[in-house]
């Protein structure tokens, strides 16, 4: 990201990662769990892919994060769970 687009790069390290996920009102593994819905209700696989990768370091289990993925098939569409599902095996098998 840095090569080309180095302000994009700083905005996402300095406020989102930086100051967003740093703020308390909210703990980071349910911003890993909000986030995980939210990218696989707007089938974003390649942040998907490294959020679900966040959200484990930040304690959500694989279980839960199926769980997510299960749920969102009812509100976000059958097509985009599925998608999440083979992202999810993905990141799963490669820990």
């Amino acid at each position: 990201m840095r090569e080309i687009s180095p302000k994009l790069a700083d905005l996402t390290a300095d406020v989102l990662f930086g100051d967003v996920w740093e703020q308390p009102d909210l703990s980071k593994r349910d911003r890993s769990l909000i986030t995980v819905a939210t990218l696989t209700a707007l089938y974003r696989t390649d942040q998907l892919r490294g959020h679900i990768r966040r959200a484990l370091d930040n304690g959500v289990t694989k279980a839960e994060i199926s769980a997510v993925i299960t749920h969102m098939a009812f509100y976000a569409g059958w097509p985009t769970a599925a998608n999440a599902v083979r992202v999810a095996k993905e990141v799963f098998d490669s820990e």
